[in-house]
Order: C-alpha cells, then sequence, then structure tokens
C-alpha cells in the first residue's frame, strides 16, 4: 500500500472504487481525515487520455456542488502515475451494503432516502451535471441516516469537451435507462428513471429490469413493465405504484421532468404512511369504546393496487397523483389544461387494469371490509336516542302492523260469534 500521495498521508485502504482504490488518510496541513479516491494512469497513452480527463472531470462537476446530500470535494491532484481526489470522509455505508446485510427497509426508510437522493440529483442538474450512474453502491448512508451521492465520475457537464463516443454506453446495466441503454444523449430524466429502478428495488428487493446476461436486461429494460410494487410488498400504498411507474415510463417525456418533482411527490406519500410499526400491522387487534361499550375491531389490511397499465398513461397518473396530493383549485386548473375529467375515488380503483393476478392479491381481493363505528355527538342527540335496530324503508310493507291489524280482527269475529 503506498505511503503519500501529495501531501496527504495513506492510513489504510478503504476499498475499490469504480476507476481505482479508495484511500483513507489525513491532510496534515488542517489534520483533517480525507477519502482519496485514485486512478492509476499506467496504461496505454490513448486510455490513459481518456480516463485522466474523465477523472478530472469528476472533480470539476463534483467541486462545484455544494449540497448536504452529495459528496464534498476538497483538493484534486497528480502523484507520477496516480491522480487523485481528496474528498470528505463519510462514516457509514454504502446503500449496496445496507440493502444486502440489512433487509428489507420499512417504506417510509425507503422513501426517505429516495427523496434525499432525489433533491441532491435535483441540484446537480440545476448545474447542468448529469450523473448517469446513479445505483445504491454510489450512494453513501450516514449514521444519522442522512445519505450522500458519491462518484460522478462518468457524470456529463453540457460545456465539457468530453463527449461519449456514439453507441457506447456507460454506467451500470441493471440502472440504466432505455435512451442510456440505446446510447442516445442523455439528460436529468435519465438519473430520474435510474432512481426509479433504485426505488423499485428497495421496496420488493427485486430488480424491475432481470436478465442470464446484460443484453437479456437491457432488452427488459426497453420492453418490459414491471409488477407493481404492491404485489411484491404489502405495505406499498397505492399513491406509491403510481410515484414508481411515473419514474419508470419508458418514454422520457412521460416520465417526471424534473427530480425536485420527484421528491416532492416521495415526500408528499411519505407523510401519508401511517405511523406504525411493520411489524404489528398484520391483524393487530385493538379495542375502541364507543357509546360505552368495547368494541373489538381487526385493523383492516390495505388493499394494494393489482397491477399497472400494459400502456403507462402519464397524463393519466399525473392527474391521479394531483388528486391525492394538489389544492382543488389546481387540480380543476390541471385538469383543464390537460383536458381531462378529475378521476374520483372510484374511477381511482376501477381503471387499475391488473398485469396478473397473484394467490397474494386474489386473498386481499377476498377480504370483507370492517365496518367503522359512527360516532354519536352528544350534544345535537343524546346516547338514548341512537336507533339500534333497522328502519324500514319508507313506501314498504310494515308486516308487524299487518299482523296486529288481522289479530284484532280476528279478535272481532271471535267475540262475536260466541256472543
Amino acid at each position: 500500500m503506498i505511503k503519500q500521495l501529495g501531501r496527504y498521508e495513506v492510513m489504510s485502504e478503504l476499498g475499490q472504487g469504480a476507476m481505482g482504490v479508495v484511500y483513507k488518510a489525513r491532510d496534515p496541513l488542517i489534520d483533517r481525515i480525507v477519502a482519496i479516491k485514485t486512478i492509476n494512469l499506467g496504461m496505454e497513452q490513448e486510455d490513459q487520455e481518456e480516463y485522466e480527463a474523465r477523472f478530472y472531470q469528476e472533480a470539476k462537476a463534483a467541486g462545484r456542488l455544494n449540497h448536504p446530500n452529495i459528496v464534498t470535494i476538497y483538493d484534486v491532484g497528480k502523484s507520477e502515475d496516480i491522480a487523485y481526489i481528496a474528498m470528505e470522509f463519510l462514516q457509514g455505508r454504502e446503500l449496496r451494503d445496507v440493502l444486502r446485510e440489512d433487509g428489507q427497509m420499512p417504506v417510509s426508510r425507503v422513501l426517505d432516502v429516495v427523496a434525499q437522493v432525489a433533491s441532491g440529483l435535483a441540484y446537480a442538474h440545476e448545474h447542468e451535471i448529469v450523473h448517469r450512474d446513479v445505483k445504491p453502491s454510489n450512494i453513501m448512508v450516514i449514521r444519522d441516516g442522512h445519505v450522500k451521492i458519491t462518484d460522478f465520475g462518468i457524470a456529463r457537464m453540457a460545456s465539457s469537451a468530453i463527449r461519449t463516443q456514439t453507441g457506447m454506453v456507460l454506467g451500470s446495466p441493471k440502472y440504466m435507462s432505455p435512451e442510456q441503454v440505446l446510447g442516445k444523449a442523455l439528460d436529468r430524466r435519465s438519473d430520474i428513471f435510474s432512481l426509479g429502478v433504485m426505488l423499485y428495488e428497495m421496496l420488493t428487493r427485486e430488480a424491475p429490469f432481470t436478465g442470464e446476461n446484460i443484453n437479456a436486461i437491457m432488452y427488459q429494460t426497453l420492453n418490459s413493465v414491471p409488477l407493481a410494487p404492491s404485489i411484491l410488498n404489502c405495505d406499498v400504498p397505492e399513491m406509491l405504484n403510481f410515484i414508481v411507474a411515473k419514474a419508470l415510463a419508458k418514454d422520457v417525456e412521460d416520465r417526471y421532468q424534473n427530480a425536485n418533482d420527484f421528491a416532492a411527490d416521495l415526500r408528499a406519500c411519505r407523510d401519508r404512511l401511517p405511523h406504525v410499526d411493520p411489524l404489528q400491522r398484520t391483524a393487530e387487534k385493538k379495542s375502541v369504546g364507543v357509546s360505552g361499550e368495547r368494541v373489538e375491531i381487526i385493523d383492516e389490511i390495505e388493499q394494494p393496487a393489482l397491477g399497472l397499465s400494459r400502456v403507462f398513461d402519464s397524463n393519466d397518473a399525473t392527474m391521479r397523483l394531483a388528486a391525492m396530493t394538489t389544492a382543488p383549485e389546481e387540480v380543476d386548473q390541471l385538469a383543464k389544461t390537460l383536458k381531462m375529467a378529475i378521476p374520483g375515488a372510484r374511477e381511482m380503483q376501477s381503471t387499475i387494469k391488473p398485469l396478473v393476478v397473484t394467490p397474494a392479491v386474489q386473498q386481499v381481493a377476498s377480504v370483507k371490509p370492517v365496518a367503522r363505528p359512527v360516532p354519536v355527538n352528544p350534544v345535537s342527540r343524546p346516547a338514548t336516542s341512537v336507533r339500534t335496530k333497522p328502519v324500514a324503508p319508507s313506501g314498504g310493507i310494515n308486516f308487524k302492523r299487518v299482523f296486529l291489524l288481522l289479530a284484532l280482527l280476528f279478535t272481532v269475529i271471535f267475540a262475536l260469534y260466541y256472543r
């Protein structure tokens, strides 16, 4: 292991990065611990120039960014055949390791993490920087739950002189956007798609696009519509199905157009989640007092959406999300702009067509709704006046009254007969 990089004293090796070794080091000038990312330039001249240019591009791109959810760059330099970047030393774990070691995250925690990443990406996009390789291994989770985006090594700046060769694909296949797979020009919406893939994987512990090799994964990315997350994780609310679908839309115009909107919807969804420990939600029994009586109620199982439309309609999803999250007057304005009707509660359910109906979905669909007790206002209606028996509908036959009349008639006839 090397002992010195420029003025930095190397303390230990932290691991292998995307383009080289990452070290823990100390800056003796200000006695600060830093992480140093390196790239070995001992290669053929043509490759060296390309990789060195991309490496310094990372420093230039990330060095311009000052955001709580983006790693801070301190310095850049070169020592013999090794170029390096000194950045803030983060005490935490890669999101990839968190998902592998800790198992399924609660939905609320998933939404919080992804919303933070979306906020960081939105800031980078505002500065004309596209990350191009959003994935769990490039997200650091700090001990206090804060997250930071790392590795802008293949980020493309609009003003950069470095251009990806036509057809050359950069990034990780599992998280690539359709336009990235096709080698097309990329913008901020490509990062949004990659983050949508990461969100899906965090919610379900399954990748939305899979295959035995890279070509199979790319084919799935271009042609496959994954199952709704709620089918694989019953804790996922219906609103989140729409958010994921919009992030994973194949056409860039159908996708979220900026990461701030994506983050806002994620936080709105998180704020609507029930604040209950997921381990206590399954068939949890509660005892509720109503008019002096104790009534045992079993929590309703939240019915997941049965799936997403095979042909995802962005405007439709936008209207659905707006109806769930936006003020009525803004929904009216959006409906006029899109020339669409505002979806009602029944439409929100009936217009969602299933891709597949699994046994789990059939079981949920067969659950009968639990009747909720209706509270009584003690001021306007005393408890003694509450009807406890069904009232015959107006215009119907009152069988009790008919029976009494027949009995009275029979008594009169009987009395006259024996008189």
